[in-house]
């Protein structure tokens, strides 16, 4: 059935300037008029029209598709240096955090060296110091029976005095 330029510009999605150039270059026979003298198109010169605005549209779009993925492509590549550029400022603040913690954790461990060996020198000190303050012999058991009497007896007189 035959259309109308309008018509096949709305379906197109083109201007009616652009079906009615390309209606006028078409050969004579493929043009047709209505009874009112408005221009129809056949379904052959529809053909002819679709291909000639088709092709120019396809090529737009590939075009513009073309860009839109290079400036897509673009961005992607922007996007993974920055991604990269965050991981390696990442990586080196995790490398100074570890370089920190190793020093903290050396120097713990040399503290806890030296904490050991006073420690022993400490036990070795006290150890000579105690073997030449306790006497030995008789007198130092006697010594220790006499204190404890007295500890007794004191504890015996505040015991009886506290009685009366």
């Amino acid at each position: 059935m035959p259309k109308t330029i309008r018509e096949l510009a709305n379906e197109l999605k083109v201007s009616k300037q652009t079906i009615q150039y390309h209606y006028q270059r078409l050969p004579s026979k493929n043009r047709q008029k209505d009874s009112q003298g408005t221009n129809m198109i056949s379904p052959t010169a529809e053909r002819i029209i679709r291909d000639k605005v088709a092709k120019p549209l396809v090529a737009n779009n590939q075009q513009t598709g073309s860009k839109e993925s290079n400036e897509l492509i673009a961005t992607l590549r922007r996007e993974v240096t920055d991604l990269k550029s965050q991981r390696d400022k990442q990586l080196a603040t995790k490398d100074r955090q570890i370089d920190h913690l190793t020093k903290l954790i050396d120097q713990q461990q040399q503290l806890q060296l030296t904490t050991v060996e006073e420690n022993r020198e400490l036990k070795a000190h006290i150890q000579k110091i105690s073997g030449l303050l306790e006497p030995s012999g008789p007198f130092q058991k006697r010594q220790n029976n006499a204190s404890e009497e007295d500890v007794y007896k004191n504890k015996s007189n505040k015991s009886w005095w506290h009685f009366w």
